[in-house]
């Protein structure tokens, strides 16, 4: 049975999803600069019929179990002067249900700088993909969240103003079977990139960029998330490079460069008191520079759970303030101060082997953990962290409390 896949297009740029043949009819808004969208037909994409046009997507939302026209769904809209709405057919233009790749995502889609627009949905998002199955997302085109006018309204920015939720610029829900690739991700509202309740993901080749001081602008969020793997991305934002939370498992990021940004994390875990699990976690070469941290692992004080089976191997850090940390009592700062709490999300079993470079401050190992839950089975493994000031002032040191832990070759600077 031949598979349909009918595509709105009511932009000038183009962004095309590829779809293996086990999917259901599918509706995707997208942007598209000529009918040469598509991998098996070409057409010059300078054809008169092409209008100069500045072109904003309000949020987008595909789910499958919809099963619904996006053009009688308040969910799917989009915002274009002097253009009018078309539907294309995919099979019009070589697409053929036998497997293969037909389309890549070319150009560039960028949100709308209105915010009303987004009320609908709570702020919470802008492209999101719903229980899709067997899908695959890729090329080289750029996905740009025009965030700054958010970036200016946020009260880390501005601690007058009362804190709300900004859009992440692309979700991935409850998928499986994913891959996304290639794609370059500007300067999103807040989070660039989420990956929440997907099994069986890859994610590779990616761009994420922001401003250093774009505040919580996430490279790549993972929660919720099983076997997925990170590989070969270079994240530039104005928080964690990539974030680890709660509900993930066997999560795998491979050949990561990150900084600017708060580094790579796990957490934050635990907080309002909640229940938080993340484990078989693996950071394997990664080159980290100029970062408020490098590896670290968060927990929020009344916190409970665990953060267990963690390896961080073969990384370079440069200039980054906590190159090494764990911090089991972690609180935001921004906001009024944290009272002390008992309980703490456990940390265990955590491996951190060949780590090298220097820091920024002169604490280079930071573990902060919890007295009634120290930390537990941590293992550091031929680890040479020197200031990137070193003279008599400034020499690398550790901050050890309330952990167990122990030393393989040489480790400086040792608790």
């Amino acid at each position: 049975m031949t598979k349909h896949v009918q595509v709105i297009a009511p932009f000038d740029i183009c962004l095309i999803m590829w779809l293996k043949t086990l999917c259901v009819p599918l509706f995707i808004t997208f942007i598209c600069l000529s009918t040469s969208c598509f991998g098996s037909y070409r057409e010059d994409p300078f054809h008169s019929d092409v209008r100069q046009t500045h072109v904003y997507s309000r949020p987008t939302t595909y789910n499958k179990q919809d099963n619904v026209n996006p053009i009688n769904n308040n969910e799917v809209w989009s915002r274009i002067d002097r253009v009018t709405l078309k539907v294309i057919n995919v099979d019009d233009f070589g697409a053929k249900a036998n497997g293969f790749d037909d389309s890549q995502i070319h150009g560039t889609i960028k949100a709308t700088v209105h915010h009303s627009d987004y009320k609908a949905h709570g702020r919470r998002r802008w492209l999101y993909f719903a229980n899709v199955q067997n899908l695959r997302v890729e090329g080289g085109g750029i996905i740009n969240g025009n965030g700054r006018t958010w970036w200016q309204k946020s009260c880390k920015i501005n601690i007058a103003i009362p804190c709300k939720e900004a859009p992440t610029a692309l979700t991935f829900s409850q998928c499986s079977n994913l891959r996304v690739a290639g794609l370059r991700i500007r300067n999103a509202q807040q989070m660039h990139l989420s990956f929440n309740k997907c099994v069986n993901v890859k994610a590779l080749n990616l761009s994420v960029t922001a401003p250093g001081n774009s505040p919580n602008t996430d490279g790549i969020h993972v929660s919720e998330t099983h076997n997925i793997h990170i590989k070969n991305c270079v994240i530039k934002t104005g928080d964690d490079c990539i974030s680890v939370v709660s509900g993930s498992q066997n999560v795998r990021a491979t050949d990561i460069t990150c900084g600017p940004g708060h580094g790579i994390s796990i957490g934050s875990l635990g907080a309002r008191n909640s229940a938080a699990y993340v484990s078989n976690v693996i950071v394997n070469r990664a080159t980290i520079s100029g970062t408020t941290n490098g590896v670290r692992i968060k927990t929020w004080q009344g916190g409970s759970g665990y953060a267990k089976n963690i390896k961080f191997q073969n990384i370079m850090v440069h200039n980054v303030s906590n190159p090494i940390i764990i911090d089991q009592n972690y609180c935001d700062h921004h906001k009024s101060p944290c009272p002390c709490k008992v309980s703490a999300v456990q940390v265990s079993n955590v491996i951190y082997e060949n780590i090298r470079g220097t820091s920024a401050s002169n604490v280079a190992v930071k573990f902060n953990c919890s007295r009634r839950f120290p930390c537990r089975e941590i293992f550091l493994q031929n680890v040479a962290i020197t200031s990137s000031k070193e003279d008599k002032e400034h020499t690398a040191e550790a901050s050890c409390t309330n952990i167990r832990l122990s030393y393989r070759g040489n480790v400086f600077p040792p608790c």
